[in-house]
């Protein structure tokens, strides 16, 4: 790819975030302004902002990564990712925005009269929160080290300096522009070289790899391995070698490798002759089933059909919870403009994730060795090179990396807001316009540190953790908060501590590599199936336990979320549902406010 067209996109997409950030500085006057953008936001420029920021780069970059891996199987992925706004739209959407809240600790409190939950919610918002931002920063630094040869802490400080200015300038009705803007920049980053791949593809007549079979170089390849990998083979594999496998070293001498397990040292050169089937570094088996389908297998901990189950459950039920993307619908002017947002999200996602599948396809064409290298997420950014080539080929990878960047931007400003919301209202101790910038600074500044100081953390596995923990932790407080009555503090306490704890625990024991090979290793890898009715059930158990706390105002809370605002007189009124709403009336002029 062309460093200076790649780098000229990246900028362009950089000074158009500041600029219209800028529009944001102009408008926003009120503490509403900076929460919830004085709850005025239509349900399409809503809707095109929330597919903005929850479009990170793990949906740009990581689905063709993940098709070109390991095929069909891996569209469980954005099924989860869109189906998760179906559940939300059903039991969520709209009394969550009548709830009056800023946070979703505003809407614990609101519900269970409670401070103790509320800071447990906290707790959670910032920690999912920072989780998910830690992957965001780490990307943008590869990305730029890939495209520009730049030190890795670049991207993730460029991006870091970007969202702080654009979410200090104006809070949430700066960023609203800022992500709806970033959308569309990041579908026709995918959808106009589509057009072109497709054609260039259509005019090949070389054999091409099937969706669900293994990918083969179409040409003499080299491929050197920058980290040992364990190479399974299905067949007799014949290739050249320069370095060590299975512990002999190997000078440019033919070799032909056996079925079986075969372990290759960081260093080594590998030539594949054309129409060789590209290794793979993971286990495999020659029976016909699926593997997302077939049942959990102690010699598969990653695969199975449990791990599909915890998969679906994880990213369904995850999306509800994930802190940036319920703060945005506290900024609908009402529960059905809320629901309507939640519907054309939908239908927005939908066609949007059409798009990498094509781009994962395609690289088991034209591009099988990062399958190898251990760069399919890479797949994306270089196929426009690869397919088509010369001036247009560069132009057209200049704009895929330029959406890419726009990913990590409206991401990681969705994030930034919402934990900067929670800082502010539940950890400094005084109010105003002014203190929020010093929230929003607070939050970016930790995972700044981390994306510095920690270099190897998947980003695919710090996104699926932070699904995980939402959808036991915060998915049972919202949907048993608003359906069901019996809820009460300890409840809720209770199942947020269990369910998300364990969790986390359970993911961070495996990245740790604790849990012994097996069946074991597989529950704790995807927890989801277990950890979210844990949660649940723990919620109701002690619930039941404790029915003399359930709160005072619980029957007027619960009508209050689910007639309309007409019946209750509730409106537009942001601070009659946020017992602690920070700073000045939403309709006061915000001190500090520029």
């Amino acid at each position: 790819m062309n460093q200076t067209y790649a780098l000229t996109a990246v900028t362009v997409v950089v000074l158009v975030t500041v600029l219209v950030g800028a529009l944001g500085l102009r408008i926003s006057r009120t503490t509403s302004d900076f929460y919830v953008a004085s709850r005025t936001v239509g349900p399409r420029l809503n809707a095109a902002a929330i597919s903005g920021e929850y479009l990170s780069a793990a949906s740009f970059l990581g689905v063709a990564g993940l098709v070109l891996l390991q095929g069909p199987e891996m569209l469980w992925y954005p099924v989860g990712y869109t189906a998760g706004y179906l559940v939300l739209l059903a039991l969520v959407a709209a009394p969550l925005r009548r709830s009056g809240a800023y946070t979703l600790p505003d809407f614990a409190e609101a519900r269970l009269e409670s401070q103790t939950v509320r800071r447990v919610a906290v707790l959670f918002v910032v920690g999912v929160g920072w989780l998910y931002l830690l992957p965001q920063l780490q990307g943008a630094g590869l990305t730029l080290e890939i495209l520009t040869g730049a030190p890795h802490w670049v991207g993730g400080v460029v991006v870091a300096f970007v969202v702080t200015a654009a979410v200090a300038a104006g809070g949430m009705r700066s960023i609203t522009f800022v992500q709806a803007f970033q959308y569309w920049l990041k579908l026709t980053a995918l959808l106009v070289p589509a057009f072109f791949l497709l054609a260039a593809w259509a005019g090949d007549g070389a054999p091409r790899a099937s969706f669900d079979a293994p990918a083969v170089f179409r040409e003499h390849t080299v491929v050197t391995l920058a980290e040992d990998v364990r190479l399974t083979l299905d067949a007799p594999l014949s290739l050249k070698v320069t370095g060590r496998v299975d512990g002999r070293g190997h000078t440019a001498a033919p070799l032909t490798l056996e079925p079986g397990q075969h372990s290759v040292r960081a260093g080594a050169r590998l030539e594949f002759a054309p129409d060789t089937p590209v290794p793979q570094t993971r286990a495999t088996s020659g029976r016909n089933t699926p593997r997302w389908s077939r049942p959990m297998d102690g010699g598969r901990p990653a695969l199975g059909l449990y791990a599909t189950y915890g998969l679906v459950l994880a990213t369904f039920l995850g999306t509800m919870g994930l802190p940036h993307v319920a703060v945005r619908f506290y900024t609908s002017p009402n529960g059905r403009d809320a629901r309507r947002t939640t519907l054309v999200v939908l239908g927005m996602l939908g066609f949007f994730y059409l798009l990498p599948p094509v781009y994962g396809v395609l690289g088991r064409t034209y591009a099988p060795e990062l399958a190898l290298t251990g760069d399919a997420d890479a797949a994306v950014l270089v196929l426009p090179e690869r397919m088509v080539g010369g001036v247009l080929g560069d132009l057209l990878g200049a704009l895929v990396a330029g959406g890419a960047f726009a990913a990590f931007l409206s991401t990681a400003s969705g994030l930034t807001m919402a934990v900067a919301g929670v800082l502010h209202q539940d950890v400094l101790a005084t109010r105003g316009v002014r203190t929020f910038r010093i929230a929003v600074l607070m939050a970016m500044l930790v995972p700044l540190g981390g994306s510095v100081l920690l270099t190897d953390v998947p980003v695919a596995d710090a996104v699926g953790l932070a699904f995980a923990v939402s959808a036991s932790s915060f998915c049972p407080l919202l949907v048993l908060g608003i359906w069901w009555r019996g809820l009460t503090p300890p409840g809720a306490v209770a199942g947020l501590v269990t369910g998300g704890g364990a969790a986390l625990g359970a993911v961070v024991a495996t990245r740790a590599g604790l849990p012994p090979a097996g069946w074991v290793h597989t529950l704790m890898a995807w927890p989801a199936a277990w950890s979210v009715p844990l949660g649940f059930l723990t919620m109701v158990l002690v619930s039941l336990a404790t029915r003399s706390r359930i709160p005072a105002g619980t029957a007027a809370t619960l009508a209050r979320l689910h007639l309309p605002e007409s019946v209750t007189g509730a409106g537009a009124d942001p601070a009659a549902g946020a017992p602690s709403a920070a700073g000045p009336g939403p309709g006061a002029r915000a001190g500090g406010a520029p």
